[in-house]
This record gives structure tokens, sequence and C-alpha cells, in this order.
């Protein structure tokens, strides 16, 4: 594996059904409304066709970090409500699997993001950085969980422990 190669799997547990689920993480062009501490801004390039194949979205993205990602989102396969497939190209460039399981009032998620940083200060640095790229990339899935929580709640009518807001913070 190239020094700036990454492979990261993230393990999400959430209260609702796969339906739920998949119909949130569907519609990329709005992650930056229930997802903002991660998703700057989305642009829909192609609708996409039957279950979403084809979908494409130019994506700006940011974490802890100082610095942010330009990259184009592509659905390839899609397994709805079970999960879907996407190709990132730009700063980013690889693919990302999303799996669904029900296991009775929750929904475990996995997410495996095979990519390689294609953005000059991540690719000429990855050797010495890596752990911290890392850990910028667990920090945005971590307010991911928050935010995708919250927007079950809200899409249900009702807020989790008081006013619905962006996740944000530090590490």
């Amino acid at each position: 594996m190239a020094s700036h190669d990454y492979r990261f799997v993230t393990c999400w547990r959430v209260r609702g059904t796969r339906e739920e689920v998949s119909a949130v993480l569907d519609d990329p062009v709005s992650l930056p409304r229930w997802w903002p501490a991660v998703y700057l801004d989305v642009r829909e390039v192609a609708p996409g066709g039957d279950g979403g194949v084809g979908h494409t979205c130019d994506l700006w993205t940011r974490g802890w970090l100082p610095y942010t990602l330009r990259w184009r989102l592509r659905v390839i396969e899609s397994r709805r409500p079970a999960g879907f497939s996407i190709e990132a190209s730009g700063d980013l460039a690889g693919r990302g699997v999303w799996t669904f399981e029900q296991k009775g009032d929750f929904v475990e998620m996995i997410y495996d993001w095979r990519i390689r940083a294609e953005k000059p200060v991540l690719r000429y640095l990855s050797f010495l950085l890596k752990p911290l790229f890392a850990g910028n990339h667990r920090w945005a899935m971590a307010r991911g969980q928050e935010s995708l929580e919250r927007e079950l709640a809200r899409r249900r009518g009702h807020s989790q422990g008081g006013a619905l807001r962006p996740a944000g913070g530090g590490p």
C-alpha cells in the first residue's frame, strides 16, 4: 500500500430501519443540511437511473484539520435498502461501500472506504502525517453518525435531547 493509500472501516449503529437510513443516504444533495460539520457544498452533476446508479455529485468537504477536499461521488451499485457503493475521484480517488443490516430496532452500518489521497498536500505528506489524516477521517465520521441520528429523529418529527443543531466541535 502506498503511503497515500487509505482504508477506513467505519461502523455505525443507529435506531431506525434500513429503509429510513437508505432514504437519508440516497440523497447526497442534502448532506450539507444534515451533516454540516463535514459537507460544505454538494452539486448534482447527473441524477442517475434505477436505484440511483449513476447519480453523480461534486462535493466540497472538510474535517477538523485546516484543509478542504473537492471530489466527485458517483453511485456505481445499489442494493437498496441494504446499501450502495460509490466511486470517488478528485482530491480523493477510490471506492466506498455502505452496508446496512437490520438488528431489531437498530441498523448496523458498515462503511468500507478505500481511497487514495490525490490532493497534493495529502499525497506528499501522507508518509509523515498519515495518523493525523486518519484521525481527521474518524472525527468526520463520528460527526456523521451524530448527524444521521439527528436527521432520523427530525424526519420522525422529534428531537433527541433538545433542539436540533449541526454537529461540530474539535477532535
